[in-house]
């Protein structure tokens, strides 16, 4: 098992990173910010105009901290990180699979039943908790949908092309009713559909940030365990995109980033006065929203759930490098299927 390694975002406009020993020093206008040893940091993110010396990346690289590059507003840009490292069996086999039509569509299935049968938790949660703030009738159906959905997943031989019609139909279940889960200020903070580069409102806005976040994650334990986060079984292959990372973290798009959107949103842990919509209809967040949410997501990380397989008590935070471990023992043949997450 990975011991959890924190991760270091770094989001203050101007700050320049460097090495000092085996620490990992940020300074900014000639004052420094804080430092922290090596062995604490699993990876550095930075938003916008942060740099870093030529001698911390290559001291990075040299640890395996990779350090990823993101604009100010979340859009990757680049990454940083040392040799290529891993089972070569593993990788070898993980291309066998997503050269196979029908082995690709099992795996892909179970990831599906994952992100499916989160969302119906999401959507039954919130009639369980606030069935008086909301309308419970449209959240139920959208619910009864989803559960319509799990059961043409539960066929094992469904096709690739079937699998992505029920995936497709069972997206639209979940957002329609998503606007229902926003219980604070509906007149800055609602959901029409799914928008992005750019999102054009604030809800949308905090979605594909945290998306952004969860991605990151996801890329990094897949990589901890020799898996190749570009080559993926649902995602198929797309020069500059992360198939196996988007495939893995359909899991956790519900139970990670959607409800800590609404939570910030329902607790006014986040408010209209923090986004700004530029002329071109984009919608971006201000320097200290989007530390308010950082924050918040590393603080979701330390929350401790059982994790529905392993049967074991274990942070937020290790979930995506436990599900790549999981993903790696099904390819070497130790599990017969990949066994998703599924929120209890």
């Amino acid at each position: 098992m990975k011991k959890y390694l924190n991760t270091l975002y770094v989001s203050t406009q101007g700050a320049y990173l460097a090495k000092e020993g085996e620490r990992v020093i940020v300074r900014s206008e000639g004052k420094t910010l804080g430092g922290w040893p090596i062995h604490t940091i699993g990876g550095i993110v930075c938003f916008g105009q942060v740099s870093c010396s030529p001698f911390l990346m290559g001291f990075c690289a040299e640890r395996d901290v990779s350090i990823s590059f993101l604009t100010e507003y979340g859009k990757f840009l680049a990454r940083v990180e040392g040799p290529v490292s891993g089972n070569v069996l593993l990788r070898r086999e993980q291309y066998r699979r997503a050269d196979d039509k029908e082995a690709s569509a099992k795996i892909a299935r179970s990831a599906m039943i994952g992100k499916i049968s989160n969302s119906r938790a999401a959507l039954r949660r919130a009639v369980r908790d606030h069935s008086d703030k909301l309308d419970a009738d449209a959240v139920r159906e959208a619910s009864q949908r989803l559960t319509h959905s799990l059961k043409q997943l539960r066929h094992e031989d469904i096709a690739a092309d079937t699998l992505l019609g029920v995936e497709g139909s069972a997206s639209v279940a979940y957002f329609s009713a998503f606007d229902h889960l926003i219980l604070n200020d509906k007149k800055h903070f609602f959901f029409e559909n799914r928008n992005r580069r750019p999102p054009l409102d604030n809800v949308n806005c905090l979605l594909s940030f945290m998306y952004t976040m969860v991605m990151h994650d996801v890329r990094s334990a897949l990589e901890t365990v020799g898996l190749d986060p570009a080559v993926g079984f649902y995602h198929r292959d797309r020069p500059g995109r992360p198939g196996l990372a988007l495939d893995l973290m359909e899991e956790f798009r519900p139970f990670l980033a959607d409800r800590l959107v609404l939570t910030l949103v329902n607790r006014k842990q986040v408010t209209a006065k923090g986004f700004k919509k530029s002329k071109s209809g984009a919608v971006r967040m201000s320097d200290k929203t989007r530390k308010a949410v950082l924050t918040a997501y590393m603080e979701r990380k330390k929350d401790e759930i059982i994790h529905p397989f392993l049967e074991e008590k274990i942070s937020v935070g290790l979930l995506c490098h436990m599900q790549a471990h999981l993903m790696a023992r099904h390819l070497r043949g130790d599990l017969d299927a990949y066994p998703p997450f599924v929120v209890r």
